[in-house]
């Protein structure tokens, strides 16, 4: 079931909660590289109705990963895939139980990982749910209740937490 319209983020008050739902967050990843984790959480967004084709989503999001990689220092990744098929920003979330090396070279350990569904025609959420997120690498006490967040509700509690920044 694809999730509800996401109200504008113009307005005080929307959190990186409003781009995701429960049932798109991972606790605890199966898949140990990054083509994997892109793979497990490519699926979740299929499942949930976020992306109507699994298959050219990934390939999105992983060629694009392996050209830019997205790792920060503080162990986020963000790796996203922008298509026409996708009708609104949201993201899916995973967390490795040890840190994992992202990408093919010249990396930092990743054990959080965002991946993103984006609008081909939506720069402007896209931006501001990037820039939340880096956002969030600098809050070590958000970083570390979700390193040790151990449900879905628990993880969401942490992204309601960080606001949006005004675009």
């Amino acid at each position: 079931m694809p999730p509800p319209e996401i109200a504008s983020t113009a307005g005080a008050g929307v959190s990186l909660a409003a781009y995701t739902q429960p049932e798109l967050i991972v606790p605890e990843l199966r898949e140990r590289d990054t083509a994997g984790i892109i793979s497990e959480l490519s699926h979740l967004l299929q499942r949930r109705g976020c992306v109507p084709d699994v298959l050219p989503f990934y390939h999105a999001a992983l060629n694009r990963e392996l050209l830019s990689n997205s790792a920060i220092s503080c162990g986020i990744a963000f790796p996203h895939g922008r298509l026409a098929g996708v009708k609104q920003l949201q993201f899916a979330f995973g967390r490795a139980r040890a840190p994992v090396i992202w990408g093919p070279k010249n990396s930092w350990p990743v054990q959080l990982v965002f991946l993103l569904a984006v609008p081909a025609t939506d720069a402007a959420s896209y931006l501001q749910v990037l820039s939340s997120l880096a956002k969030l690498g600098q809050e070590h006490d958000a970083l570390a209740a979700l390193r040790t967040a151990s449900t879905a509700e628990s993880v969401m509690a942490v992204f309601d937490s960080v606001k949006l920044r005004a675009g």
